[in-house]
């Protein structure tokens, strides 16, 4: 059973599951169990991917000739076989791109762990779980790998491989593969997306899910560092459009604001990028851009993804191959 979660999460493992025409592979959107369960249902956490938009099954739309769909919508779409929380069948193995939460029904399972993207930085909450046990989820992805609960955990680079075993994971289970939608990047550079030579800024969800962020400090850091060139934002899915926008024009008049499209392309035509936490700032990186990111830069250029010309799908099968 493979579990999805945002749409770059399900489009990973629809590549690793390719990987594997003899197996009756299953795929479901991401879940939980117990008292969680019951507090997803009220919908007051539907930014994150246990709801909201990223299982909505009609979020389709265009841009740049690419079609779209959430996850959901994504598993119909593509006729992958579907079961709902993996509820009907007694599976043999679980892959994964986040152990945050462990569903009850899994917990007793072979489990395959794949990294999406970037981790965010330690906060007060990753203390808490790190050494009180406190739930991993309200750390957010700070606290990818921790759980323990898998049998092998696929990163994308030595650099990652390094990071993890710092947080404490065991070096033992970890396997330097790459990771899929980030292990090509130079294959970006050919699409339709119609503007070239700006400046990118890709933000962030941090208000959505709770977190601090001085909005028109950023926006205004981002027109200094911009000097006059044309700007666009790229919004974060979670993100409040309306409210983004308005934020946006108000300090910067002449800025485009996008909240769907393939941030990837728009990362490989542009000459600045300037990101919050976003795993893009990797693509930018291997192309050679001007980058700005909260995070230290020559900190991330050791841990970018393995570019090995889009065969980290293969490597994760292998690993998952060795415990089938």
């Amino acid at each position: 059973m493979f579990i999805g979660g945002s749409l770059n999460q399900t489009t990973m493992l629809h590549k690793v599951s390719k990987h594997f025409p003899g197996c009756d592979c299953y795929f479901t959107s991401y879940y939980t169990s117990g008292y969680l369960w019951f507090i997803v249902r009220t919908g007051i956490i539907n930014f994150t991917i246990l709801g909201g938009k990223h299982k909505q099954r009609t979020d389709n739309y265009i841009l740049g000739g690419k079609h779209k769909q959430r996850t959901d919508n994504y598993i119909k779409e593509n006729k992958l076989n579907f079961d709902y929380e993996g509820r009907n069948d007694d599976y043999d193995l679980v892959v994964t791109c986040s152990d945050l939460i462990i569903p009850k029904n899994i917990r007793n399972k072979k489990i395959i762990l794949v990294q999406e993207g970037m981790t965010d930085p330690p906060n007060f909450f990753y203390y808490l779980s790190k050494y009180i046990k406190f739930p991993r989820y309200f750390a957010s992805t700070s606290t990818t790998g921790m759980s323990d609960a898998y049998i092998a955990f696929c990163v994308a680079s030595e650099g990652y491989k390094i990071h993890f075993v710092k947080q404490g994971c065991k070096p033992e289970k970890i396997y330097v593969t790459g990771i899929p939608n980030y292990d090509n990047c130079t294959e970006y550079l050919n699409n339709s997306f119609p503007h070239k030579d700006y400046v990118l800024v890709c933000t962030s969800d941090s208000r959505e899910t709770w977190k601090y962020e001085n909005r028109k400090k950023f926006v205004r850091y981002c027109r200094d560092i911009a000097r006059g060139r044309q700007i666009i934002f790229k919004l974060h899915p979670n993100e409040i459009y309306r409210r983004a926008a308005k934020e946006i024009k108000k300090e910067v008049p002449s800025a485009l604001v996008y909240s769907i499209g393939d941030t990837n392309e728009m990362v490989a035509n542009c000459s600045v990028l300037i990101t919050t936490w976003s795993t893009v700032i990797y693509t930018g990186l291997v192309l050679g851009k001007e980058v700005y990111s909260s995070f230290d830069v020559e900190e991330l250029r050791k841990m970018v993804p393995l570019q090995n010309g889009g065969i980290s799908d293969k490597n994760i099968a292998e690993v998952i191959g060795k415990y089938l």
